[in-house]
């Protein structure tokens, strides 16, 4: 077999040619982000509003007090990495991801940490517990939630007062009636409702659900007959009883 050279060498620089074409269309086309001016910055927060604790304007704010110049500068002068690094120090902020749009758009996602209860403990400390028991320090966030009084260690609060916590915010009756939690010596826990001039003691903070459920139909049976007011303690600590404590007549 005889190789014609020519014909070979003119069908390789065919295709060198061809490809040279093709990545100097891409290169070409594709867009520069030196050519783009940050006109906009998007933020999403992933929570539903009614749960939030943090809003655009906050994370707006702690950027800026992190000395970042965001709008009007040259896209590539953007560090998306070092914006994430600023937010996620944030007490409140589990996750960040930021990108660039080709719209000129600066795209921030977050995740937000979500406290569940705040700890106002007899040794002075005052925190938060968020919904996966842990720690945020208090910082004065404007959040309604239940306070949880008294003898309380942060390892108590993680393990014991957050669950607790946790199950009375996803039941809507619930979370609208109980305020405070008290922690006695022992570690059993007291309601301090919204309602009703009593106090309900559940005892060791096990099985609260079934507690709650015996409590909830006390109120709707026992109580809406005999009257909010009746009794000062309530306790359903104890399987199949419920022990109220009537409450002294004043002279």
């Amino acid at each position: 077999m005889t190789w014609n050279w020519k014909n070979i060498l003119l069908i390789t620089t065919d295709v060198l040619l061809g490809v040279y074409l093709v990545l100097a269309m891409t290169a070409f086309n594709k867009p520069d982000e030196t050519e783009y001016i940050c006109n906009n910055i998007r933020i999403n927060i992933a929570q539903d509003p009614n749960e939030r604790f943090l809003n655009e304007r906050d994370i707006t704010q702690l950027l800026r007090n992190s000395g970042l110049t965001l709008l009007a500068q040259p896209m590539s002068l953007i560090n998306t990495r070092q914006i994430e690094e600023i937010l996620q120090k944030h007490d409140l902020i589990d996750d960040a991801q930021c990108y660039k749009a080709i719209n000129g758009s600066l795209c921030i996602n977050i995740n937000q940490r979500i406290p569940v209860v705040r700890i106002m403990s007899n040794n002075g400390e005052d925190y938060y517990v968020d919904d996966n028991c842990e720690i945020i320090r208090h910082n004065n966030y404007a959040c309604n939630l239940i306070v949880a009084t008294g003898n309380i260690s942060k390892q108590y609060a993680s393990k014991k007062l957050a669950p607790m916590a946790m199950q009375i915010r996803h039941d809507k009756f619930w979370k609208n009636q109980v305020v405070q939690l008290n922690v006695l010596d022992d570690g059993s826990v007291e309601l301090i409702p919204r309602v009703g001039e009593h106090v309900a003691y559940i005892g060791q903070p096990t099985e609260v659900v079934n507690k709650l459920d015996r409590l909830r139909k006390f109120y709707r049976y026992g109580l809406n007959a005999a009257g909010w007011n009746r009794y000062s303690r309530i306790n359903v600590e104890f399987d199949n009883q419920i022990i109220c404590t009537r409450r002294k007549l004043r002279n």
